[in-house]
């Protein structure tokens, strides 16, 4: 129970000119803007972006300004933008197979079609801190930043021409595509759900569900099949014109990955797939994702269910950092009635103790 407090309407309105006065930091300091947010923050507007459900670069850019580099905020007040927003229709699936890519790496396969491609990534670096970034040297240009343009094959598409990995799950097409910024989650929850589920989850959580699977709890025996990140066309059926039209291109991070063998009597064995795909660059939350997918499939691949990764329920339901911080948050406002009721019972409690054992100290004296 809630109980109204009267005279803090003044309190309120100073803090949140303190958090204004905070947020802004020394003045003598240039005030950032959100292209530098943008350009040199781009993997956090990355993470904004996916677990915000919400592709738009300056957005994410605000959110994080406003809430001072807390993305877990920045991902709230996105989502509570989004939510603001009509709208007009569903694009069409994008093709990550067109995919301009930026890089594309895969651990299966040495010689993958199309060629490895490192792009821009933290793998090959040495964990120092490097001190020219303080004194803000600029750095050498890279021999080539251009997009690979070039057709490049999914290895998933490799292993599945001679058999050796699953068909990709397809859901019907006239079966409607479940919305959980629409409908309440329910259980079971079909594979559509689980995936909107993880795209939207927070990638520190899903990092830990995977790295339980690798040690055991729901062990899948996983491979990198592929990696790839780059830009990716969206377009949108116009039912005036009668076909579908380019809106743009947005940045994804998509992760296929091969996953330990079934079979049965009627079925020759074969790989088995897990998926993960994420706006920006966001290669571990990618990964994460596709760990944790393929645990979920334990039930549809006929699999013993016993580890957390493997249970739909305990992921889904607590893989969502803005109601997981709403609800741990909460515990911020007033309690008071609640805990008078707690602290009143426990005296009680005590007291009765007390007199029990001084009863008891009385028969044993008497005895």
């Amino acid at each position: 129970m809630y109980v109204a407090i009267k005279g803090g309407e003044r309190a309120i309105e100073n803090a949140h000119r303190l958090l204004a006065h905070e947020r802004r930091g020394d003045c003598d300091v240039p005030e950032l803007s959100l292209a530098q947010i943008s350009e040199q923050l781009g993997l956090a507007v990355d993470r904004v972006m996916s677990e915000g459900s919400l592709y738009d670069r300056e957005l994410a850019a605000l959110a994080i300004k406003q809430a001072r580099g807390d993305l877990i905020e920045a991902i709230f007040l996105v989502r509570a933008f989004r939510a603001t927003l009509p709208r007009f229709g569903v694009t069409e699936p994008v093709d990550t197979g067109q995919m301009q890519v930026r890089r594309r790496i895969s651990s299966t396969f040495k010689d993958v079609p199309g060629g490895q491609i490192l792009g821009p990534t933290f793998d090959y670096t040495h964990r120092l801190l490097d001190p020219q970034l303080a004194e803000g040297h600029a750095p050498e240009p890279p021999a080539t930043s251009e997009a690979v343009v070039c057709a490049m094959p999914r290895v998933t598409d490799i292993l599945g021409k001679d058999g050796l990995i699953e068909p990709s799950p397809q859901a019907s097409a006239d079966s409607a595509v479940g919305d959980l910024t629409r409908e309440p989650l329910s259980f079971p929850a079909d594979r559509d759900l689980r995936l909107q589920n993880l795209a939207r989850a927070d990638e520190g959580f899903l990092l830990a569900m995977g790295y339980s699977t690798q040690r055991g709890y729901g062990r899948n025996h996983p491979f990198a099949g592929e990696i790839r990140f780059g830009e990716v066309e969206v377009e949108f059926l116009a039912e005036e014109v009668g076909f579908a039209v380019p809106l743009g291109e947005i940045a994804l991070t998509e992760c296929q990955m091969v996953n330990q063998f079934g079979g049965s009597a009627t079925e020759a064995p074969c790989f088995t797939r897990g998926y993960g795909l994420a706006f920006g660059q966001s290669e571990r939350k990618a990964m994460s994702m596709a760990l944790v997918d393929r645990a979920l499939r334990a039930r549809e691949l006929g699999e013993e269910v016993g580890a957390p990764a493997q249970d739909e329920e305990f992921v889904m339901s607590h893989s969502d950092n803005v109601q997981a911080t709403g609800f741990v948050e909460h515990l911020k406002l007033p309690h008071y009635v609640d805990f008078q009721s707690e602290l009143g019972l426990l005296r009680k409690l005590r007291r009765e103790f007390a007199e029990a054992q001084r009863k008891a100290s009385m028969r044993e004296a008497a005895e």
